[in-house]
């Protein structure tokens, strides 16, 4: 959909820490209601990348836009939900309260109902009250899919979703994930479990040491062969 006020634009990034070229020339365009499966060797620059896609990292050279406009102003980043390494959740809030903190955040008028219902989306109603510093690891991220997910972003960026979920909550996110493409919505995940992503993935780029390696659509064989990617364009 070219002009597409939705579509993300990744316009020649670079990121330096220091002399280390983290990425490089990055140029990308994610259309909108596509799902990118953003693959990678550890190191490789998804991460990073991830971190600029959703605003909270300014890139060394180099642009992202939502339709015109810089992912880093607020408008912007109010249509994104993200879900990476760090969960950044309260510890010693409960999981309603975490919740309605960032439904009150994205102006919903009934915070609490808004925060209930995603927590029944996600299996956690039944400790609702609970105190997330006492929640196991995929109890925590099960939390953090639900407030990722909680304002109905039109992009949605993950970074190694499907860790530490056990099979019912990886159901239950492949589910989400499927809603979310079904409605148009634009996904982007990093992740290692190639299989699961490329179940989901409309199209597929490639990052070898900073560099975009390859991008396309997701094919068929790509589902029946995950390693070929890797094998056919990775490092030697």
């Amino acid at each position: 959909m070219p002009g597409d006020e939705r579509a993300l634009e990744i316009d020649r990034v670079s990121k330096y820490y220091g002399h280390f070229p983290a990425l490089r020339d990055i140029q990308l365009k994610i259309e909108a209601g596509s799902t990118l499966a953003l693959l990678g060797r550890n190191g490789a620059g998804k991460t990073t990348l991830l971190r600029i896609l959703a605003g909270l990292s300014k890139p060394s050279e180099g642009t992202v836009r939502v339709g015109g406009s810089d992912v880093r102003e607020e408008k912007t980043r109010r249509r994104i939900g993200v879900l990476g390494h760090g969960i950044s959740l309260y510890d010693e809030l409960s999981a309603i309260e975490n919740l309605k903190i960032f439904a009150t955040l994205y102006g919903y008028a009934d915070p609490g109902k808004r925060a209930g219902e995603w927590l029944e989306r996600v299996g956690l109603d039944r400790v609702r009250d609970g105190l997330v510093r006492e929640f196991s690891r995929g109890m925590r991220q099960r939390l953090a899919v639900a407030r990722a997910f909680l304002h109905d972003p039109e992009i949605l960026l993950f970074d190694e979703p499907f860790t530490a979920l056990d099979d019912r909550a990886i159901a239950v996110l492949q589910g989400l994930l499927n809603g979310a493409h079904s409605a148009g919505r634009t996904i982007i995940m990093s992740t290692h479990q190639l299989r699961e992503a490329l179940v989901l993935a409309t199209h597929v780029a490639l990052i070898q040491r900073g560099q975009l390696a390859y991008t396309g659509e997701r094919t068929q064989e790509m589902l029946d062969d995950p390693a070929y990617l890797y094998r056919t364009y990775g490092e030697n």
